[in-house]
């Protein structure tokens, strides 16, 4: 039971943010590469983690530093 409720609530996560960054059209380029990265980050430090929220807190703020880093 456990399982299923962390796995629906990071397919939520997931969903909640691709909307999200969907609607931020009038964003620069490195600011969508930044806000993508740290949803990707957050959805991959809680899926390596368990669920827990240091590791999605350290994966968000991974993947924005990296995606903030692309095409410098």
């Amino acid at each position: 039971m456990k399982m299923n409720i962390k796995r629906v609530s990071t397919v939520t996560l997931s969903a909640v943010l691709l909307i999200a960054v969907a609607g931020c059209s009038n964003m620069s380029k490195r600011d969508q590469n930044t806000a993508i990265g740290a949803g990707v980050g957050a959805v991959g430090g809680a899926i390596l983690t368990d669920g827990s929220a240091l590791g999605t807190v350290g994966g968000a703020a991974i993947g924005g530093l990296i995606g903030h880093q692309v095409k410098k």
